[in-house]
């Protein structure tokens, strides 16, 4: 069985998306829409931007999505996924490939993430942190003992776990993980708080938007952050994604799932080549690729 996976935050690059606009005519008509949809000329800065203004979170959000979702629908009828999920922001990605969303909805709604996303960072400074070369347990442990804001945010593979919280809490936590043997306890140079209770607002504010926007059944199964499990249900569907921001990101337990539920195959469609690293440190034996657009020259 084929499972599809799209990437979030961070596999941003600048150049992004310029091979699929220059060699697809559907690529030009979707990037051409986007940029209309979103009243800024986002294939400007994803052609020719530098590094720095692709981190800008009102961009990378909707860039990443767009890399992905234009990028699926350029392979045509060699888009067959048996099962489909994202990391993050990904999340979306997946569910406008899947038929869930409307390539329009899926983008306002990225968009409207993005910046009520920016909009909680900057309410309270906060921040992120990777743990790696510990189990989950000793990890959750320690944020759970650990004085102020501070959750296990990110399950990205076996000995590796993004947490997340108050500025004071995450460096306090990175010292006790040390103690605890953990090879790195690092922060991360991100804007703020994901997939913590510090999100609040903005999951606050992209609920309504996320209630407003018709939802279809999707094409094929969706394993969710939330859950990790297979979802086929436009209402389940809404709610987890409504959950999504102030919950961790189970991606460990999704791929598990998904190899039990029969997976053998993996591509990632977007940029860049981190969650196929990350499958194969949960699953060895999982065959992974990367999604390609075939120009006819």
């Amino acid at each position: 069985m084929n499972a599809y996976i799209f990437p979030g935050q961070g596999a941003q690059f600048s150049g992004m998306g310029l091979d699929l606009y220059e060699n697809s005519p559907l690529a030009q008509e979707l990037f051409e829409k986007a940029n209309d949809i979103l009243g800024f000329s986002i294939t400007d800065v994803m052609f020719e931007g530098s590094a720095e203004d692709l981190k800008e979170t009102k961009v990378t959000q909707p860039a990443i999505f767009l890399h992905s979702v234009i990028l699926a629908k350029t392979l045509g009828e060699d888009f067959k996924p048996d099962m489909v999920a994202g990391h993050s922001l990904g999340e979306f990605s997946a569910l406008v490939a899947a038929g869930a969303l409307t390539f329009e909805d899926g983008l306002k709604l990225v968009s409207q993430r993005a910046q009520a996303m920016q909009k909680a960072c900057e309410l309270q400074p906060s921040t992120m942190a990777a743990v790696l070369g510990l189990d989950d347990d000793i990890v959750e442990k320690v944020c759970a003992t650990t004085e102020g804001i501070v959750v296990a945010a990110n399950y990205n593979c076996p000995g590796q776990l993004v947490i997340s919280g108050e500025i004071e809490a995450i460096n306090k936590a990175c010292e006790t993980l040390k103690e605890e043997g953990a090879r790195r306890a690092l922060v991360l140079p991100v804007g703020g708080a994901f997939h913590s209770p510090m999100m609040e607002p903005a999951r606050e504010e992209l609920a309504t938007a996320i209630e407003n926007t018709t939802f279809s059944k999707p094409n094929c199964p969706i394993y969710q952050n939330v859950t990790a499990s297979a979802i086929t249900d436009e209402n389940e569907i809404k709610s987890n994604l409504i959950s999504q921001l102030t919950a961790p990101v189970r991606w460990t337990q999704s791929v598990q799932q998904m190899i039990e539920d029969g997976a053998k195959h993996f591509t990632e469609v977007g940029p860049g080549k981190v969650l196929q690293g990350l499958v194969r440190k949960i699953n060895r034996e999982a065959e992974t690729t990367s999604a390609t657009f075939e120009t006819n020259a």
